[in-house]
């Protein structure tokens, strides 16, 4: 439980992982305060932070709560089941869109083993991954390191997405260049897929006019379905829009424009059975 509100930062989230009441989780910290006789968590200005002794108390907790999951694995294995936790972190386009059919399968396959999904940022993913927060990563544009393992899934098709009454619906394709002075609707400066783009763009001497920036892929889609401009997306985030009609997806005339997807963790990880059936699913085309 205090895991789960550290990597949260939010006693409500904690609460609902754990399926108790907030008081609940409030009453757990207090007491575990009251027996290390130390703040755990200053919580003043509604603001959540561990403190020093809460820190110490997180990394040894997560590495009871590892052990533990470890026992259950090695218990199983002796039964020849595959069980236990994994702990993956996920960017949100490819946690809502293209993970849930692979983790349907996997739980089908495994049902004793328990997958905890958490949406986070690219940048937040790596360091939660450094750090043994989680055990997987799943990434567009992987980035490399000594401490980073890399494993390839598969390629993501970009395409071009705009309102179904712009001029660019009714065209079979669209080049880069037709973007120039068009409204262009950017993901944040921070997201891997922003920064592969403009430099396809300084490339191509494109010089499209961004009116919004967002770092959600749902926010970017409303924006496009209101026709504030277009954008150019993943096709499987877009597929329930355009086959609902609020959406129009336009092939990019200048080639195949791809975002690779990749699982990242810890070179000095070692996989349980569990882990590894969970990556053979994601690499599994279906």
């Amino acid at each position: 439980m205090f895991c789960d509100l550290a990597e949260s930062q939010s006693f409500t989230k904690a609460a609902q992982l754990s399926e108790v009441t907030q008081s609940a989780v409030s009453q757990q910290v207090s007491a575990m305060e009251r027996r290390f006789q130390s703040l755990l968590i200053e919580r003043r200005h509604k603001q959540f932070r561990l403190t020093r002794e809460g820190r110490a108390v997180y990394d040894y907790s997560k590495q009871i709560a590892r052990t533990y999951a470890e026992l259950h694995t090695r218990m199983a294995q002796l039964k020849d089941q595959i069980s236990g936790t994994i702990d993956v972190a996920v960017i949100y386009s490819f946690g809502l869109y293209d993970l849930p059919p692979f983790l349907k399968t996997y739980l089908q396959q495994f049902p004793t083993v328990n997958v905890h999904v958490a949406y986070r940022h690219a940048r937040e993913i790596y360091e939660d991954v450094l750090s043994n927060v989680v055990d997987l990563g799943l990434v567009a544009y992987p980035g490399r390191g000594p401490k980073l393992k890399v494993v390839p899934l598969r390629r993501d098709r970009l395409v071009l997405v705009c309102h179904p009454q712009h001029p660019f619906a009714s065209a079979k394709s669209v080049k880069l260049r037709n973007l120039s002075g068009e409204k262009f609707i950017s993901f944040a400066a921070g997201v891997p897929l922003r920064k592969a783009l403009d430099r396809v763009f300084r490339e191509r001497k494109v010089q499209a006019r961004s009116v919004m920036e967002f770092d959600n892929i749902d926010i970017l889609k409303r924006a496009v379905e209101i026709d504030a401009g277009v954008s150019i997306v993943p096709e499987s985030a877009i597929a329930s829009e355009v086959a609902a009609g609020t959406l129009k997806s336009v092939t990019i005339a200048d080639g195949e424009f791809y975002r690779p997807l990749a699982i990242i963790h810890r070179s000095d990880r070692v996989l349980t059975p569990a882990m590894k059936e969970f990556i053979a699913v994601l690499k599994d085309p279906g």
